[in-house]
């Protein structure tokens, strides 16, 4: 029988034997692959795995940098990891939470912590980050019995950790060590800390920001931006979700459990809702001179409905909303912007065309009647079948679109005019005190169900797109999300466990000779953490209606 296993580098694009039990790290040592930065993860027959992974059988292996999403992850992970130990080795007894991603960068909460939060405590963490990092620890991956492991996390004061494994029902769970302090991370982690060379933190707000490599540029911190209303509605919610005790997977698993529980949290969640969107209708109308509602968000962040039950609040003020379709003003196919590949770009801004929709714009809220067009996606041209309309003294034009904040859009538009409203799935709920729940995973589930259920693709096709998609978000939305005038933050506290109902089986159709399988996996191994809750509760107005169906609203 041989001790030999063989591999295929994809790296390389080459076969080698290697004794069982190879590491992937001496694996890499050994072939040497030409890699952007060094070695984060290793993608083997499509999961993502650790570099201390080792191999028994054969594997199709592609190591990875932190220029890529699984590379990145893991560097962020481990750089968390290194924040906590150098915050727990110098204010022992308090708390840290990563609270949320913002500015591309990470909030972060401390509690417990007496001195002022200023520069001069963050210089002092960071100074013990810089120790650590340059030690070279290695993190050490452990598999032990979940009793052990929830009993160490009840000693350490962690049961934001202890109440999610007690949730679960694993007989083992897989824990790590830093020098000496163990804690639980999601996915994977760096081999060592050496390799976190990359990072800064400073004050934030009442916390701490931590700051990460560029994700298209990991040779170089990621840019400043400032995004205080994103701030103020993410915090808006977190608030409410320890207002409520729900802050954590393991506190939401608990309380679906008691299902009479569960069903106000919905109720709850549901109705917070309605009173924001209740809001800002009534501040649209406060505003007397608004004749134009612009709402924007990203892919799968819910404006469709968030536009009709908006349009139903504006309705009760006594104002008559009117929708008007930015899809109908794109220019004629052979006008329309082609992307690095040469593909038509859609989702570019000039893609529109922005002279006929100002006129349009300027004509109707100057009273006029407008003959508005209607494009036709099958010869890609424009046509006028008579869809004639006027604004009266109440009517109030809705229109929703990827560019409805960016200013070019409605540039002839005079600010008074306008009431912009920026909507996204700003997930507030996390693993635990040190896993966030990235709020592109929230998006990228509810569209593979859309996409599904609607649309006839696979989950396949969604993920192999995923990539374009943000790319166009990048560029194109969030630059200017805080131009908005209101935010809405479209996710449930509860959603990701009535996501998984629908997503698991359409996950599990993707074979693993795909690439996509990857991201497949992840997202397997992260739906698998919540405790599903059926969706009878579930208003048929709701948001999460567009997605899962059953709405009373048409699309």
């Amino acid at each position: 029988m041989s001790n030999t296993v063989e591999i295929f580098c994809v790296n390389t694009q080459s076969k080698h034997s290697y004794p069982m039990g190879t590491s992937l790290l001496d694996v890499y040592k050994d072939l040497k692959p030409s890699l952007t930065g060094k070695p984060f993860v290793a993608q083997v027959n499509n999961v993502t795995r650790d570099l201390k992974f080792k191999i028994y059988n054969p594997k199709r292996i592609e190591f990875q940098s932190n220029n890529v999403p699984a590379g990145m992850r893991a560097y962020v992970r481990s750089l968390s990891f290194v924040l906590c130990k150098a915050f727990y080795t110098l204010f022992p007894g308090t708390e840290i939470r990563l609270d949320h991603p913002i500015a591309k960068g990470y909030y972060c909460k401390l509690k417990g912590v007496k001195q002022p939060i200023d520069k001069d405590l963050t210089e002092c963490v960071k100074q013990e980050m810089r120790r650590i990092i340059a030690s070279d620890f290695p993190f050490i991956m452990k598999m032990i019995p979940t009793e052990d492991a929830i009993a160490a996390f009840d000693k350490r004061g962690a049961t934001d950790v202890s109440l999610l494994l007690k949730s679960l029902g694993d007989l083992y769970t897989k824990v790590y060590e830093l020098d000496g302090l163990m804690d639980w991370y999601i996915g994977p982690l760096a081999p060592s800390t050496g390799y976190l060379d990359i990072f800064d933190l400073t004050p934030y707000k009442d916390g701490l920001f931590l700051r990460v490599p560029d994700r298209k540029d990991p040779s170089k911190l990621s840019e400043e931006v400032n995004q205080d209303k994103l701030f103020g509605t993410f915090s808006e919610h977190t608030e409410w979700n320890e207002i409520m005790g729900v802050s954590n997977v393991g506190n939401m698993n608990m309380l679906i459990k008691k299902k009479s529980n569960m069903s106000s949290v919905i109720k709850i969640a549901e109705a917070l809702q309605e009173k924001k969107i209740t809001r800002i209708a009534d501040e649209i109308c406060d505003r007397g001179s608004v004749k134009l509602v612009l709402v924007s968000g990203p892919s799968s962040s819910g404006k469709t409905t968030f536009s009709k039950r908006l349009s139903v609040a504006l309705a009760v003020n006594g104002k008559r909303p009117t929708p008007l379709s930015m899809d109908d003003y794109f220019v004629p196919r052979n006008q329309t912007p082609r992307d690095e590949n040469g593909d038509y770009d859609f989702e570019s801004l000039y893609a529109v065309d922005l002279n006929l929709f100002n006129d349009h714009l300027t004509k109707l809220l100057a009273g006029e009647e407008v003959d508005l067009p209607t494009y036709n996606f099958e010869t890609g041209g424009r046509e006028f079948r008579g869809n004639k309309i006027k604004l009266n003294e109440n009517d109030i034009l809705v229109v929703e679109g990827i560019h409805a904040l960016n200013p070019t859009l409605t540039e002839k538009i005079p600010a008074d005019r306008k009431f912009k409203v920026y909507v996204s799935a700003l997930t507030t709920i996390s693993f635990d005190n040190h896993n966030w729940i990235p709020t592109t995973d929230n998006r990228l589930l509810r569209r593979i169900i859309r996409d599904y259920k609607y649309r006839g693709y696979s989950a396949v096709d969604t993920i192999s797109r995923w990539p374009k998609v943000n790319a166009g978000e990048e560029k194109w939305i969030y630059p200017y999300q805080e131009n908005a005038d209101a935010m809405f933050n479209s996710a449930l506290i509860f959603e990701l466990s009535v996501l998984k109902k629908f997503a698991e089986p359409i996950l599990s159709e993707v074979p693993q000779n795909c690439v996509e399988y990857s991201e497949v996996h992840r997202l397997q191994n992260f739906l698998k953490y919540f405790s599903p809750v059926q969706e009878t509760e579930i208003p048929f107005t709701s948001l999460l209606r567009e997605f899962l169906g059953g709405s009373t609203f048409s699309y």
